[in-house]
């Protein structure tokens, strides 16, 4: 039987990579997306027309239309996608965060429980509601260390604070109500579709522009880099695998200073889309004044997922970043039409 999942946030960067692979893999998705500026109907363009994808513009705080689209769809699975996800706007404007990704989730909780609970025995044992959340939640670590599952939350910027909040709701809707979840913890996502805001495709399009490259502080924050395509595979696992109450963290194995990811950027641009003075992308290089409360470094321990669903990522960083380099530069215009006007590449978050 085909498999019918709701997705939320399935238009932006992570959810649109998800829902074109799953539509690929023969399931129907209802796409819930409320399009702010980071959801792009570009990035769904191949599906136009496809009878696998039900696109459907709405808020997950819309509680008719989320009861509406679970009582006519029927989905097996809830993947909850939706969220402000930068930590930057969430420095300027907090509010937005705490609406979307904590009120909004707990709408969306109290739709899929009375959904849930009025669905035949069997199909209640299948149903699944995965949430999907970041590392940031556990704060930052020192020189050594990784995160894991077990790690004390210590959220340190008002994005992280409302994720977390959001992950605390969904644990407790599964421990009070019976709920059959999943939650997800990822590290620092890089790959197609990405709003260029975010480091690496905002570098690509900086270079490319002639604009400086900002660098915060002295560039020696670590994250772990985990391609988009990795991590859907690692949500497709632990959907079907996964032991319903559980959490697990996904990272790319990749941990690289932010200054090395910025001029491994510029060395691929050098290569591929030389300037025409002949000079190299890296001169574009400014440091500037480092984020509020900016964590120096993120990691983390994937080895649960490994060890229990066999998950391990399959793109080393160095692939991965080439392979996103060319991306952008061969979609150009889907840079230029998600940079509608509302955002032109300008430092967010500077308190």
């Amino acid at each position: 039987m085909q498999q019918t999942w709701l997705v939320t946030g399935g238009a932006g960067f992570i959810g649109g990579n998800f829902v074109l692979d799953a539509v690929q893999r023969g399931v129907r998705v209802i796409n819930l997306d409320a399009l702010t500026y980071a959801g792009n109907l570009d990035t769904l363009a191949s599906l136009r027309g496809h009878p696998g994808h039900v696109f459907v513009q709405g808020d997950i705080g819309d509680r008719r239309l989320v009861d509406t689209l679970l009582q006519t769809h029927q989905p097996q699975a809830v993947l909850h996608f939706a969220a402000e996800s930068h930590v930057d706007r969430s420095i300027d404007g907090p509010a937005a965060f705490v609406q979307t990704n904590v009120v909004g989730t707990l709408v969306l909780l109290e739709a899929v429980r009375d959904y849930w609970k009025n669905l035949p025995p069997d199909a209640q044992a299948g149903f699944r509601f995965l949430h999907v959340s970041t590392d940031e939640v556990y704060g930052a670590l020192g020189d050594t260390g990784a995160f894991t599952e077990d790690t004390p939350y210590a959220p340190n910027s008002p994005y992280a604070a409302s994720k977390a909040a959001s992950d605390h709701l969904v644990r407790a809707f599964h421990h009070t109500y019976g709920l059959p979840t999943l939650t997800t913890h990822c590290s620092n996502n890089y790959g197609p579709y990405q709003f260029p805001e975010k480091l690496i495709p905002l570098t690509i399009a900086k270079a490319l522009a002639g604009e400086p490259l900002p660098v915060y502080g002295d560039g020696r924050q670590v994250r772990d880099w985990l391609h988009v395509h990795d991590h859907c595979e690692a949500l497709r696992t632990v959907l079907a695998g996964g032991q319903v109450g559980q959490t697990y963290n996904i990272g790319g194995n990749a941990e690289r200073y932010n200054i090395d990811v910025v001029q491994a950027v510029c060395a691929l641009l050098d290569a591929r889309r030389p300037r025409a003075d002949g000079r190299q992308y890296a001169e574009q290089i400014r440091f500037v004044a480092d984020r509020p409360g900016h964590d120096r470094r993120y990691a983390i321990d994937a080895s649960k997922l490994r060890r229990e669903l066999g998950w391990t990522p399959r793109h080393s960083f160095e692939q991965g970043l080439a392979d996103t380099v060319d991306w952008y530069l061969g979609h150009q215009d889907w840079v230029a039409r998600v940079l509608d006007g509302s955002y032109r590449l300008e430092r967010l978050g500077a308190a």
